[in-house]
């Protein structure tokens, strides 16, 4: 990065409010620190992500590293070696996608828990799978100071997730994965979700793109 250069920094929440808070302030103080670089924010716009109404497809793509932990209890379940102890195992390709598609899952239910209406259905109590398909794009392993002066190393993964959307629950699911993210420690940046491609009902794959264009 150079002095001058142009950058676009994403907010992304379930909470409207908590991103109302953050845009008054940064209409406020135009000037955003992170770590020693100084920014001015130049233009603040509100984004609401959708991935469409139902008949919709799509693509959503991991826009920074996902977080997918087996824990030691079900790793005999999935023929996954562990090494002893409490410590979960980071999802690896050899583990399939079988472990890595339960967790996400799981873990968008407990989001679900926490912010939608207490009669609305979540992920796992619906039939149908979240995505339709998905393409492993990479995984590494990068180091991540969870706390002040506490480093890890995390293996992540990037992906490539399709998705069509079959009802107003599953619309409402991969909704709360834009907002939130997918996987864990979402609030360290991690899991979180890009429409890279979405085609209407009654719309070409081309038609589509060029919304996205």
């Amino acid at each position: 990065m150079q002095e001058g250069d142009d950058r676009t920094l994403l907010v992304a929440s379930h909470d409207e409010g908590l991103l109302a808070h953050v845009a008054e302030d940064l209409l406020d103080d135009r000037e955003l620190n992170i770590g020693q670089m100084p920014f001015l924010v130049d233009n603040i716009q509100s984004l609401e992500p959708d991935v469409g109404e139902p008949g919709t497809r799509g693509t959503l793509e991991t826009g920074t590293g996902l977080l997918v932990r087996i824990p030691p209890w079900q790793c005999e379940e999935y023929g996954i070696d562990h090494p002893g102890g409490d410590t979960p195992v980071f999802w690896r390709p050899e583990h399939t996608t079988e472990p890595l598609l339960t967790q996400l899952e799981s873990n968008l239910d407990q989001k679900h828990e926490l912010f939608a209406h207490d009669d609305l259905p979540g992920p796992s109590d619906v039939d149908g799978d979240l995505f339709d398909g998905y393409e492993l794009i990479k995984t590494f392993a990068v180091p991540v100071t969870v706390t002040e002066g506490q480093e890890m190393t995390y293996v992540l993964s990037k992906w490539e997730f399709n998705y069509t959307v079959r009802d107003d629950s599953h619309r409402r699911h991969l909704n709360l994965a834009l907002d939130c993210g997918l996987g864990e420690r979402n609030s360290l940046g991690l899991g979180f979700m890009n429409i890279t491609s979405r085609t209407r009902p009654g719309e070409t794959e081309l038609e589509g793109e060029d919304a996205f264009a």
